[in-house]
This record gives structure tokens, C-alpha cells and sequence, in this order.
């Protein structure tokens, strides 16, 4: 079962209008983009995609239209955390309903449940569904961190087919690796690490890179299954400084303003979170100007070796 999980999920921001009403019309085109563009999934409602700032109805609404609109042409990965165990079931039992492939469950928020807590947490949920569950690791946003004996305890579940890990551990993320013994997923959620991942026997990416440039890291994620290394480390080094750049505004609007400077909007980030200043927004159109013209001399080259 766990085969078709793999490879690039852009991470994707959830479009609003001007005035911050979620944009079904941009989702829906978005997601047509992203699946031409080749990539091996879709995941909604993450971090990415505020959910956070969603209300319940709009919510459950997004669950509904992200399978209308992915219409199976890809697994459909979608968020259904929430702080409390009966929320998180009550969202993924709608995903379930809907015939989304996947839940993705990340840790409680707000709150900083223990070890053990977090264990009866993921396992309640699993129990109340019939979905593949994927735990969602995010302790940067969170402040709750699911660590290796956490997940191995969750992972003997079998429905709980794998973790995705925001950690940027890299050593966390081998130890799960380990722990799931090639039988569980395990993607990144940080671009930058997409490479150690994937050579240490890692599934793919839930990437937010891949909602600006997808089919590049597409292309690094081919480069590395065919262990063509040095391909893979230059394409990785050209994303690297679109992930720095986050630090130039709240999350998660760097990707945003970098989704819209490249002609696939997503609308602005819901308040509190204010768009880039423009001496910001100058410096990351100088960056995304830079990472495309590597992606087009890459796509030149292979044009010229094809002829």
C-alpha cells in the first residue's frame, strides 16, 4: 500500500481573495498546475496552507473541493490535526467521508502533551478511521516533538503508515527511517534536507518549494532516486536560499509573495500576517530570478542532449 506515497507533495498554500475569503477557483487552478507539472501528490490543509487560520466550516468545505479537484489523478495527503483528540478525529472521519487517501495528523498545538500522551493520541485517532494515517511532526510550530520512540510505538499501528517530519533533524529522521523498517512512509517537510532524506532510504517530500517551483524539485528528487549526486546536490544548493529566505517575513507568507512574484498566486496570508515590505520582496524576486534561470539553463541543456 505504501508504494504510491512517495516522491514530491507540494506543501500547498491555501489561495485567498484580496479581502482574505478562501479562493475555490485559484485552489482548483492551482491544483490543476501543480498535477500537470508532474508532481506525485497534493497535500492540503498543512502548516503551508493555514489551517491554523481556517474556521471549521471552511475547513470541512476544503476537504470536499481538494477531493472534487485532485479527482484522483494523485494521492490526495490532507491536514486534520487539531489540539484536542476529538477534533483531530472529528476532522479526519470528514477526510475519510470525502475519500481523501491520506490523513495527515500533525502534533497538538498550544497545549505540550508528553511522550505517552501523543502515543494514545495518534492511536485514537487511527482506530476512528479506516484511512492511512501519516503523523505530521512540526515542533518549530507546535512545540511538541514526536521523537523516535514516540513514532516506533505509533508506527506498530497499521493503519499509521508514516511520519512527515518538520523538524529539519536529520538524525530524527533517520532514526525513523529505522524505526519503519521500509514499511512506512517518511517525507520531509523541509526542502532543504530533501536530499540526506531521500539518500537514507526516505520516501520523498512534502515540500513548500513545490509550490513555486515544482517540476525543479521534481527534478531533484529524480536526480537523487537515480543516484545521480552531483545533479541532485547542485539542484538542492539552488533551492537552499529560498528556504533562508523565510526569515524575511511571519510565516508562512515567504512563500506567498514567492508563489505570486513567479505568476501562480495564492493570495495573501490571513491576518495578523502582513505581506513583505518591499526592500524584502525586492531581495526575493532577486533570488526566485536567480533559481529560474538555473531551472531554465537545466531545461536548455536537456533540450541540447535530447537533439
Amino acid at each position: 500500500m505504501i508504494e504510491k506515497y512517495h516522491g514530491v507533495v507540494p506543501a500547498m498554500a491555501t489561495p485567498f481573495t484580496s479581502n482574505h475569503e478562501f479562493d475555490e477557483e485559484t485552489f482548483r487552478s492551482l491544483i490543476d498546475w501543480y498535477i500537470e507539472s508532474g508532481v506525485h501528490g497534493i497535500s492540503v490543509g498543512g502548516s503551508q496552507g493555514e489551517f491554523f487560520a481556517l474556521d471549521q466550516a471552511e475547513r470541512l468545505r476544503m476537504t470536499e473541493l481538494s477531493v472534487e479537484a485532485v479527482a484522483g489523478r494523485v494521492p490526495l495527503y490532507l491536514g486534520t490535526g487539531g489540539i484536542s483528540t476529538r477534533e483531530a478525529i472529528m476532522y479526519t472521519q470528514a477526510a475519510e467521508s470525502a475519500g481523501a487517501d491520506v490523513a495527515m495528523v500533525i502534533t497538538p498545538y498550544f497545549i505540550s502533551p508528553n511522550g505517552a500522551e501523543l502515543v494514545d493520541h495518534f492511536k485514537a485517532i487511527a482506530a476512528a478511521t479506516k484511512l492511512p494515517l501519516m503523523l505530521y511532526n512540526n515542533p518549530p510550530r507546535t512545540g511538541s516533538n514526536v521523537t523516535p520512540d514516540v513514532y516506533a510505538k505509533c508506527a506498530e499501528v497499521d493503519n499509521i503508515v508514516g511520519i512527515k517530519d518538520s523538524s529539519g533533524d536529520i538524525t530524527q529522521v533517520v532514526e525513523y527511517i529505522l524505526a519503519g523498517a521500509g514499511k512506512k512512509v517518511v517525507f520531509a517537510g523541509r526542502d532543504t534536507i530533501i536530499m540526506s532524506l531521500v539518500m537514507h532510504g526516505g520516501s520523498g517530500a512534502i515540500s513548500p518549494a513545490a509550490n513555486v517551483f515544482p517540476k525543479l524539485v521534481i527534478s531533484l528528487y529524480d536526480a537523487i532516486k537515480a543516484k545521480r549526486m552531483d545533479e541532485a546536490l547542485e539542484i538542492s544548493n539552488a533551492l537552499a536560499p529560498l528556504r533562508a529566505a523565510w526569515a524575511w517575513g511571519s510565516f508562512p507568507v515567504v512563500i506567498k509573495e514567492a508563489m505570486a512574484a513567479m505568476g501562480h498566486s495564492a493570495g495573501p496570508a490571513r491576518p495578523p500576517i502582513a505581506g513583505l515590505n518591499e526592500s524584502k520582496r525586492t531581495q526575493l524576486k532577486t533570488i526566485l530570478d536567480e533559481i529560474q534561470r538555473f531551472a531554465d539553463q537545466r531545461a536548455s541543456g536537456d533540450r541540447v542532449a535530447a537533439e
